[in-house]
């Protein structure tokens, strides 16, 4: 009898601890061109999609087909999918603008919520969804492709061991040929270039990239000023928004220039730091240059190919299940933290002003 009490209770026990292992995880949204990841995901022994918060029923069958999911996975609206499927986390993927909407209805639940880069449209938007996250005490954090670099996180280290001194200008760079040249989906292509739903075009897009990184290698200074220039070059594809943009970030003792596009005739996403001493170039996801300074302008160059970051952070999912858990916190102003994606919606709104206005935007102390 007691052998059979044993094995009963190791039996509940093993469950507990395998649910404990599964992070429920309910999709807002279907429209955004990168919900593919959560479908990858969901293939995962840890992760699991229990609701899908989609009104669009064409486009839901469409992605429940080609994954070979049920449709009983669909809700039409995220407070439905709420209730019903209960999950522990949200994953935003439809319009930025809807950021709010699922902060608003999931925080006061407990649930915690991951969306794609951008945090939101706007800083007031992005400061509703901080307080809500706040109040309730639920993990908002944003995911961004350059937040798995390797090259992105050596160049950090790098930077902070003093590798080439303090830093006197970083540039960063992003963006690709632009949405209807590169064949985004109808769905994400009819957002993504509305200026109400996306808050803007390349300069919301891409812009944030350079903002998010330039607050995490400067360990959360607020610039003094941002400048901005934006033009529409391709009025055929983005009759709505700006497709360039350019920014530049002033602070005491450094410059940030970000280069925004949709108009780069190849997909980038790379970074320079230029110290006192030296020059940190992330290439890409996995090539990193360093080149020291000697003599009168010449230099010194060792180069690294590096593998995936290790784990959690070689995965937005598996950052959002470390964190939701607490195997994980998340570094001050850390790339996906809710108070570096504050600053990044700081110089995002100040850099729509200055493009709309011509002029420096100083930011209040």
């Amino acid at each position: 009898m007691k052998n059979w009490i044993g094995i009963i209770l190791l039996f509940w026990i093993s469950q507990a601890f395998a649910q404990d292992e599964i992070l429920r995880i309910g999709v807002a949204g279907l429209n955004h061109g990168h919900v593919g990841w959560v479908f990858e995901a969901d293939k995962r022994s840890d992760i699991q999609i229990v609701g899908i918060a989609e009104p669009d029923r064409a486009l839901a069958e469409r992605y429940i087909r080609a994954h070979g999911l049920s449709m009983d996975l669909i809700f039409e609206s995220l407070e439905e999918m709420l209730e019903k499927a209960k999950p522990e986390a949200v994953t935003g993927f439809g319009t930025t603008f809807a950021h709010l909407e699922i902060v608003q209805a999931c925080a006061p639940r407990g649930v915690h919520v991951m969306v794609e880069k951008p945090l939101a449209v706007s800083l007031a938007h992005a400061r509703e969804m901080a307080s809500l996250a706040q109040k309730h005490q639920i993990h908002l954090i944003t995911n961004y492709e350059t937040s798995w670099y390797a090259t992105n996180e050596k160049a950090h280290q790098l930077f902070k061991e003093g590798k080439i001194g303090d830093a006197r200008k970083i540039v960063v760079r992003d963006g690709h040929r632009g949405p209807k040249k590169i064949g985004v989906g109808p769905e994400f292509l009819e957002w993504l270039t509305d200026p109400d739903l996306n808050g803007a075009g390349a300069l919301l897009d891409f812009g944030c990239y350079g903002a998010n990184l330039s607050t995490w290698l400067l360990d959360g200074q607020r610039p003094i000023s941002v400048t901005a220039i934006t033009q529409q070059l391709n009025p055929a594809d983005n009759p709505k928004v700006d497709d360039e943009a350019t920014i530049i970030l002033t602070y005491p003792t450094s410059q940030t220039i970000i280069e925004a596009s949709w108009n780069w005739p190849i997909g980038r996403k790379d970074m320079e730091i230029y110290g006192l001493t030296g020059a940190i170039f992330s290439d890409n996801a996995k090539q990193l240059r360093v080149r020291m300074a000697r003599g009168y302008d010449g230099f010194q160059e060792e180069k690294f190919e590096l593998d995936s970051r290790p784990e959690p952070f070689d995965d937005p999912f598996s950052v959002l299940k470390s964190v939701v858990r607490g195997q994980t916190k998340l570094g001050a102003f850390d790339p996906y933290s809710l108070e570096n994606n504050l600053i990044v919606m700081e110089i995002l709104e100040a850099a729509k002003e200055s493009a709309a206005s011509g002029k420096t935007v100083f930011l209040s102390k």
